[in-house]
């Protein structure tokens, strides 16, 4: 069975299950060239049924993620949503009722989604579905905490565990704690949308000046830049707190913006940052020591916007409860297509086996639509032999290298399809990459790519773990911290992938070539974009960045172009 997972929120897309297995994902941002997407996905499920050949007749059915008052509003009238995401990504000036308008907005979100919003969902969605040509596929409906948990669950492939998904809001719940059992997903703990974890940090997000929903990377980061601050000496930590896996707060979160900024005040905003940091840190061990207490599991499978924070999902793994932790490498509401996919499939009696060990899922393109791409912007450019070994000649010399190969990484991260490479080892190529080429903030880490055996001898915590494509925090080795000193942050840790030593392809190949010229098989990998853009999907926009970024050289299918 063809199965079509749709997610049409904050970063929409959609992602394709064939027999159970997962063939295509991707989000529309890619398509659409618009930071973290909200529109219906018209361009990602094309995508999907370009690649896998299919006609939409094909499809047997469509499953998508969350119906509660919110998200149906925002489908019958496009334009509410539309507004706020232009004020949220600095593109709109707030109205005089901005202040009215979001108290409205997180009441509406904590709201219980209710069969009457469905079939109001399922008539919104008939105009853009039956434009597609899907108007014969079933149409199904799937709770928004369900399709976080069935990502992770299936994914994670070390069944029986616990799941726990930590969120803003959606279908008026915040948090949920499950057991994930042959194949069943049963709800034991859920936590309301007024208390909400992920409402905490968006407040926090907003009064650093910051983006909701997009910087709170930012925040954490910042946070590593304070002097400690004790925890009974942290105001904020006593709002918080989780009784029998659920999260309860002193007041609903909607409201504790305007005491949170009264604090503010009276810390620089690295303090503050600190202090929000530490409170999301301890909220998240709670409900991790809670699910293994509630479930009888000590394996944790973690998604849900909350789980992005690389310092929080380290706490839950180092803690003696739990014998491992699973973060889902697209955490955040971006992977609910996909979730809801594996929940209506499973539901429906297909054998699900999702496997996310390469998340180079989305769009590839052949080295005659490279070479058109090429000509097009009016560049010249031969095929070069030895490829691997010319961009590590690069690399060594301190150039910045643009790697465009093979087919789009599915999620946030860039992970050798779509990346700017450089040496670990060099903080001015950091600073360099920072300030000229990516153009952001001078705190935020960039993050190494390593072979597996050399995260065995350079991170002082590496437990094996399934961890593989930068969603979690390791420890640095202080004897190494010098050689990756351009890809650790301040307090000794990074957020590495790990890639098999006897991985086929070139970048696995780069990273080989890597340790025979510095000493260390690793490289700084970052995200094949300017800041505050999606990143590159097609070889054009490839060619764009390159031309804007300043970058040395741009490595793409078969043709290497260098900048003088």
């Amino acid at each position: 069975m063809n199965v079509l997972g749709i997610w049409d929120g904050h970063d929409s897309g959609a992602a394709l299950l064939q027999g159970g297995r997962l063939s295509f994902a991707a989000n529309e941002e890619r398509f659409t060239r618009r930071k973290l997407e909200i529109r219906f996905p018209a361009r990602s499920i094309e995508a999907c049924l370009n690649d896998a050949g299919l006609i939409p007749e094909q499809i047997a059915m469509v499953a998508v993620s969350t119906f509660d008052p919110a998200k149906t509003i925002g489908r019958w009238w496009p334009g509410s949503k539309e507004r706020y995401y232009a004020i949220r990504r600095r593109q709109a000036t707030p109205g005089p009722l901005s202040t009215l308008t979001r108290s409205l907005k997180y009441r509406v979100t904590e709201w219980r989604s209710r069969p009457v919003l469905a079939a109001m969902s399922r008539r919104a969605l008939h105009a853009p579905l039956v434009e597609l040509g899907l108007a014969k596929a079933a149409l199904t409906f799937v709770d928004h905490h369900e399709a976080h948990a069935a990502a992770a669950a299936w994914a994670a492939d070390f069944a029986p565990c616990a799941v726990l998904t930590i969120d803003g809001v959606g279908d008026g719940l915040s948090s949920t704690i499950s057991t994930f059992r042959d194949g069943t997903l049963t709800r034991v703990a859920e936590s309301p949308a007024r208390c909400s974890l992920g409402v905490f940090f968006e407040h926090v997000t907003n009064l650093l000046n910051m983006r909701e929903l997009e910087d709170e990377g930012k925040v954490m980061a910042l946070a590593d830049y304070a002097a400690p601050i004790a925890d009974q000496d942290n105001p904020l930590l006593s709002w918080i707190r989780v009784r029998d896996g659920v999260i309860e707060t002193a007041r609903p979160t909607r409201g504790l913006r305007g005491a949170m900024a009264r604090i503010q005040w009276h810390y620089p905003n690295e303090q503050f940052a600190f202090l929000a940091q530490r409170v999301v840190e301890q909220t998240s061990v709670a409900l991790a020591r809670d699910a293994v207490r509630l479930t009888g599991l000590r394996r944790i499978a973690l998604a849900g916007g909350v789980a992005s924070n690389i310092r929080a999902a380290r706490r839950i793994r180092v803690i003696p409860e739990v014998e491992d932790v699973y973060v889902f490498p697209h955490m955040g509401d971006g992977g609910l297509a996909l979730g809801a996919a594996i929940a209506a499939a499973a539901a429906a009696g297909e054998q699900v086996d999702v496997d996310l060990s390469r998340l180079d899922l989305g769009p590839s393109y052949a080295a005659s639509a490279i070479a058109s791409a090429i000509r097009e912007a009016g560049l010249r450019a031969d095929p070069v032999d030895g490829m691997v070994s010319r961009v590590a000649d690069a690399l060594t010399e301190g150039r910045i290298v643009m790697w465009f190969q093979g087919r789009m990484e599915y999620g946030p991260r860039a992970l050798g399809h779509r990346s700017v490479l450089a040496r670990p080892d060099r903080p001015d190529l950091r600073d360099r990459l920072n300030l000229v080429l990516k153009r952001r903030v001078w705190y935020q880490p960039f993050c190494p790519s390593m072979l597996e055996s050399e995260a065995e001898r350079l991170l002082a915590d590496w437990d094996g773990g399934s961890n593989t494509c930068m969603t979690m925090a390791y420890e640095v080795a202080p004897c190494f911290r010098n050689r990756l000193a351009g890809v650790i942050s301040v307090n000794g840790s990074c957020r590495p992938q790990i890639v098999a030593d006897d991985e086929p392809g070139e970048f696995a190949e780069v990273l080989r070539e890597a340790r025979a010229r510095w000493g260390v098989g690793a490289v700084l990998n970052t995200s094949f974009n300017i800041h505050g853009e999606p990143m590159v999907c097609s070889p054009p926009e490839a060619i764009d960045v390159f031309r804007r970024s300043g970058a040395d050289a741009l490595a793409m299918g078969p043709f290497l172009i260098e900048r003088p």
